[in-house]
């Protein structure tokens, strides 16, 4: 079923992506076309980045938010995750551009991460865990 939802997914990715690039947000996405591959690229960057950049990460967040106990130190490296996410995706996809560079990474991403999880909940399209956990559940184990 986790296959069946991303392949739902990403259309409506997509669309949120121009949405973004609507926005006065210096987010610029050519085309629909340019929209799928950054939603495909934003997620395979994702799935395969996010455990080393949480484990290049680990040591400043466990010391700045004393192993998980200040929740937002928490939500602030997660948060910049998506943000080094969302610029790599601009600098490898052209037609997806950062007009005022980190600026524009740092807004497009949290609004594009905002408005993708509260519509793809109102549509029940919403996994709860994230791929990258998906797969390593999905290794066989000796």
């Amino acid at each position: 079923m986790g296959s069946f939802v991303w392949l739902l997914q990403w259309p409506i990715r997509a669309l949120v992506l121009l949405i973004v690039a609507w926005l006065p947000l210096g987010v610029e996405v050519d085309n629909f076309g340019i929209a799928l591959l950054a939603a495909v690229v934003i997620g395979l960057l994702g799935t395969l980045l996010i455990l080393p950049l949480k484990a290049l990460l680990a040591l400043p967040w466990a010391v700045t938010s004393l192993g998980g106990l200040i929740t937002p130190i928490s939500w602030l490296f997660n948060w910049a995750i998506t943000v080094i996410l969302f610029g790599l995706a601009a600098w490898l996809i052209q037609g997806f551009r950062l007009r005022q560079g980190i600026t524009s990474a740092v807004l497009g991403a949290v609004v594009y991460a905002v408005l993708s999880t509260v519509i793809l909940r109102i549509l029940g399209l919403e996994v709860d865990f994230t791929r990258a956990s998906a797969l390593i559940q999905a290794l066989p184990t000796t």
